[in-house]
């Protein structure tokens, strides 16, 4: 019998252990932090045998193969050890795709990936397709195949659970954009990170689709590099040679496989950032086959992704949006282009080797203050208290939400969109977007 040892016993590892036990592997399942008691009693409830707390060397470096969360670095001790034994190590997602022959629609990219594949399940399940949502948003993609089995699976795909997978195949994969991102997780090299992200293509065939905005210039120049085999189909915001989803005389228009067009005010999700998440979504749907009724009632009646550009409500004639699944620059350039009133920019968190550059124009036309948030706000200080705009430096939600309290004036917008990630003073990024509209609703 052979062994499979899983590191990281979250949402995925859990799942991940299930699946191992069903299809008769010896099951170690080991986390150096504490394991959440929900995932303890679904490993116990099948006899998995689990630590925490610690890593037992003997138990893991015996594995003929390891399937590791994606949130553990390859610089892990554990992890290097393994990788000069020779073991192999994969995603929880590669190993679900050995089990099921599921159509796989899979979306990247550096933003927007939860708002297009929450809106590519809404349609499908709209549509009455026996549809599951896995990967970064959603259940467990292996204990989905292991207990409630689907013809269909809409995946957001990371790039650390990218650089796990081999032998895995997307149907429909879709790239949404590369802009810099977790590049203290790629050397700091950019092309790292992108071939990372590049890797949702492999193994695609004739059969399959592959979506991607035709103005990214890193995905064309990458483009060049690959002898893809499936189906090209790009969309950008005006119709444009090669496109085939494009904005064109307040139509949204989709030329493949069948023609679609709806007018663009129908569309549920505004914003530039979310025409292309429209675009990308729409073509998905189209490929795999969803009425024209149908794909136009889903793209007209979607409720958008809590945590992103979420309006959280008008208090004391404010407004205040909780953008918090923002963890990169990029993203909160996104937000501040879609913003319409003065703007009390929250920023701040973990920096990921963040170039704060790209939106300091914007912050200079749209922001009335900004509001740094984090355990070191140094860096920040540094690129933007230049601007002449007033600032507030916490270290807290409950300071933020006072400071901007304090900032804001009738008409303004709180516009929580913090550039980095939570780790520095939250659980994760959901924690900072709960606090938030906790605190703004008191």
């Amino acid at each position: 019998m052979k062994k499979i040892v899983i590191l990281g016993a979250g949402e995925s590892g859990a799942g991940a252990a299930v699946l191992a036990k069903k299809e008769g592997f010896e099951v170690f399942v080991s986390d150096m932090s504490k394991i959440k008691d929900n995932y303890k009693k679904l490993m116990d409830d099948h006899n998995i045998e689990w630590e925490e707390g610690h890593h037992t060397e003997e138990k893991i470096l015996d594995a003929d193969e390891v399937i590791k969360s994606p949130g553990i670095p390859k610089e892990a001790p554990m992890i290097q050890k393994l990788i000069a034994k020779g073991t192999p190590i994969i995603s929880e997602i590669e190993f679900a795709g050995r089990y099921t022959d599921a159509k796989m629609i899979c979306i990247t990219g550096s933003n927007g990936k939860t708002t297009t594949t929450s809106l590519i399940y809404h349609i499908i399940k709209s549509a009455g397709y026996d549809v599951g949502l896995a990967g970064n948003i959603g259940k467990s993609l292996a204990l989905q195949v292991a207990e409630t089995p689907h013809q269909y699976y809409v995946i957001e795909l990371s790039s650390f659970q990218l650089d796990n997978m081999y032998q895995f195949r997307a149907n429909v994969a879709i790239l949404l954009n590369i802009t810099p991102d977790h590049l203290d997780r790629y050397d700091f090299c950019m092309q790292n990170y992108t071939d990372a992200k590049m890797r949702i293509t492999q193994n695609q065939t004739e059969e399959d689709s592959f979506i991607y905005w035709n103005d990214d210039p890193i995905v064309k120049k990458e483009l060049e590099k690959y002898n893809l085999k499936s189906h090209l189909c790009a969309f950008a915001e005006n119709k444009e040679e090669g496109t085939v989803g494009y904005i064109e005389n307040g139509k949204y228009i989709l030329d493949f496989p069948q023609a679609f067009e709806m007018p663009q005010a129908d569309m549920s999700l505004s914003g530039k950032h979310n025409i292309y998440n429209s675009l990308a979504a729409g073509l998905a749907c189209n490929i795999v086959g969803i009425s024209k009724e149908i794909l136009h009632k889903g793209l007209s009646d979607f409720p958008g992704v809590e945590h992103r550009l979420e309006k959280v409500g008008k208090f004391d004639g404010v407004y205040y949006v909780n953008d918090s699944k923002a963890t990169n620059v990029d993203a909160c350039w996104y937000a501040l282009e879609s913003m319409t009133t003065p703007t009390i920019l929250i920023i701040g968190g973990k920096d990921k080797g963040n170039d704060y550059n790209q939106i300091k124009d914007l912050v200079k036309q749209k922001c009335a203050g900004i509001v740094y948030l984090g355990a070191d706000n140094q860096k920040l200080h540094d690129n933007f208290d230049e601007l002449g705009i007033p600032v507030r430096d916490t270290h807290s939600m409950k300071d933020c939400v006072a400071a901007c309290k304090e900032l804001a004036k009738p008409g303004d917008t709180v516009l929580l969109s913090p550039c980095c990630a939570s780790f520095d003073l939250f659980k994760n990024m959901e924690d900072r977007g709960e606090q938030f509209k906790t605190l703004v609703r008191l």
